[in-house]
């Protein structure tokens, strides 16, 4: 079982102490209720019980891109500066954003690091390699730690890939979402096909494994040039492979100002195309977007998927922690520059807040149902410190409707929810929430 801090800090306060002169002081509660009251919130006593804490995974995120991509909600930020990024500042930021969070992880190893952006790329490998081994000096990483760092064709160099792979990184994501030159022209991207390709060739020369990143459904995409982008990128044999559709999000240019999509059933025959090609290639469909070869599955996204905590640190990276009694939500601030500045003062979170009761089996579920073959239903119970019974109606429900499997081991979907995901999920909403919400 974890300890609550609580009752560590209770016993490393005196309580009495017995001499030769007299009977033994009754003991002051005040005292130990205002040690109690100054712990932190989340290291108080609290209504969850989690027997033990789920694997920690660490995300750095690295805010510039050369453009902003019209499609793009992500924390990006175009470089419009003189001269360099400001990689050493940044660095400094990072370095004292996590010394100041490692009291909420103290001790915890880290199965997997993700460098993410923006177009963590343009960082040079001299930075990177800084990068991990400040990262290495502060957390314990198990041997065979993941590293992913994503990287954009239009940032590739020859000679830069094989300097991540000699920093650590051991994994490499590739932004490439079309080989079609006027598909990317429409992307707004700085890479063309050619860049693509020649950026994929060196990743395979370089690094075990890695990821190419396509989308489909994109403005004039027709299911035939769907499936050549999917044989171009299956050309190169990839271990993984991340497909998904474009989808309008707010907050970008292509919200403002949409461009005309496929309609919806070509979208979906577009979905199913994808599917049955990558498939037949050999890549198993283990999440709603993600195809794997056999033992190239993403660790860093499979955390995620099955409610792992992944401390994140970086401008807007998002963090999830558990405790013995609580499990909390942090965000760090967006702007790269006033990031820097409160990492500096050592205050690089901007919010803070305990993941509710009553919102703890929706977003369990929101993340496990989007694998596959879904997850061991103790598995909620270790993950959220809720008993069974916090999800067992919602689940009698969707077993009802054929919509999550019978397996009384497993929560998965069936074919026919995998199929309906939404509505599968709405049935974990709390009381009172919307499908909107």
């Amino acid at each position: 079982m974890i300890r609550s801090r609580e009752a560590d800090v209770k016993r490393r306060i005196p309580l009495a102490v017995s001499d030769a002169s007299g009977p033994v002081p009754p003991r002051d509660d005040t005292a130990l209720q205002s040690a109690a009251q100054a712990l932190p919130h989340y290291q108080r006593a609290g209504t969850l019980q989690l027997a033990a804490l789920p694997p920690l995974s660490l995300y750095v995120h690295l805010p510039w891109c050369l453009r902003k991509c019209p499609y793009c909600d992500f924390n990006s930020h175009a470089w419009r500066g003189e001269g360099e990024i400001p990689e050493q500042a940044y660095l400094a930021a990072l370095r004292a954003d996590l010394d100041a969070a490692l009291p909420l992880v103290w001790g915890r190893r880290v199965i997997s690091v993700f460098i993410g952006g923006g177009t963590p790329s343009l960082f040079s490998p001299d930075a990177i390699d800084r990068l991990l081994a400040d990262i290495r000096a502060r957390l314990p990483l198990v041997a065979d730690a993941e590293i992913t760092l994503e990287a954009n064709p239009g940032t590739f160099e020859r000679d830069r890939f094989a300097a991540f792979a000699q920093a650590g990184v051991n994994r490499l994501s590739l932004g490439v979402q079309s080989f079609d030159d006027d598909r990317l022209r429409v992307l707004g991207r700085v890479h063309d096909a050619a860049q693509a390709h020649a950026a994929l060739d060196e990743a395979a020369r370089h690094f075990p494994t890695f990821n190419i990143d396509l989308m489909f459904g994109l403005p004039g995409q027709d299911l035939d040039g769907c499936a050549a982008d999917l044989r171009a990128a299956l050309a190169h044999r990839p271990p993984h492979l991340s497909l998904y559709q474009l989808t309008l999000e707010p907050n970008t240019l292509f919200a403002r100002h949409p461009p005309s999509l496929p309609d919806d059933d070509r979208v979906a025959d577009m979905q199913q195309a994808v599917a049955d090609q990558a498939e037949s290639a050999g890549l198993e469909r283990y999440e709603v977007s993600a195809y794997a070869a056999p033992g190239h599955r993403c660790r860093h996204n499979l955390n995620y998927w099955q409610f792992g905590d992944y401390l994140g640190i970086g401008a807007g990276a998002h963090s999830k922690i558990s405790f013995a009694h609580h499990v909390i939500r942090q965000a760090r601030w967006r702007h790269p520059q006033r990031y820097i500045e409160q990492a500096g003062a050592g205050a690089a979170v901007e919010t803070e807040s305990e993941v509710g009761r009553a919102d703890l089996p929706f977003e369990f579920m929101l993340n496990a149902l989007r694998l596959r073959e879904g997850v061991e239903a103790r598995l909620f119970t270790e993950r959220t410190g809720l008993p069974p019974s916090a999800i067992a109606r919602a689940v009698e429900q969707g077993r009802a409707r054929r919509l999550i499997d019978e397996a009384t081991e497993t929560l998965r979907t069936t074919p026919r929810g995998y199929a309906m995901l939404n509505d599968v999920l709405e049935l974990f909403l709390p009381p009172g929430a919307s499908p909107a919400e």
